[in-house]
């Protein structure tokens, strides 16, 4: 067992993007096992072109980090731009298109030191708001998880799939200056 101050977070290459891939499959599993297959299907997520393209894209342009406890990759994040379907930011932001931990080290604060990693890299580029966006079905602990990581809820979104339901998503925000947040939107 290790704890949050044993996770070492390093940049990825390439070359990591199949250790990605894997978290990947094995939150997907997690997920599906407890009957919650509404965040990313059922399907292995490594089987999806894009994802595999997006994060070798992050890696090549110095966006993707893992987080390491005992030598073990144990969580991802990939940080950029704003995706298209969430409206742009009014501030200068950073964007965390990606967050995976290993479920088998829930509770040592993996997610936790990742968007850590996240606040520091948006300062370091000048952003006044890191802002991510999660899977707003089922019981919404994953909002819950950002909440409590120190992000602020800001509006309702959908976005729309071929041959199934609308993915309901939350735009979430945590601001990296001392301005006060505005208020949510009254969609959330």
């Amino acid at each position: 067992m290790g704890s949050a101050e044993n996770i070492d977070i390093r940049p990825g290459t390439v070359e990591d993007v199949p250790i990605v891939l894997g978290l990947l499959d094995k939150a997907a599993r997690w997920l599906v096992a407890r009957g919650r297959p509404g965040q990313w299907g059922t399907e292995p997520l490594s089987a999806r072109p894009q994802l595999h393209a997006s994060t070798s894209d992050a890696a090549r342009a110095g966006n993707l980090f893992l987080a390491y406890l005992g030598g073990q990759p144990v969580g991802a994040l990939t940080v950029g731009n704003t995706p298209a379907y969430v409206p742009p930011a009014p501030e200068p932001e950073l964007y965390v298109n990606l967050l995976v931990t290993d479920r088998d080290h829930a509770g040592h604060n993996v997610g936790g030191r990742l968007l850590d990693h996240a606040r520091q890299l948006g300062r370091a580029r000048q952003a006044v708001l890191l802002r991510v966006d999660c899977y707003a079905g089922d019981d919404q602990a994953l909002i819950r998880y950002y909440e409590h990581q120190g992000f602020q809820r800001v509006s309702l979104f959908e976005v729309a799939r071929d041959n199934a339901p609308a993915w309901p998503g939350q735009l979430l925000q945590d601001r990296l200056d001392d301005a006060p947040s505005p208020v949510a939107d009254a969609t959330t």
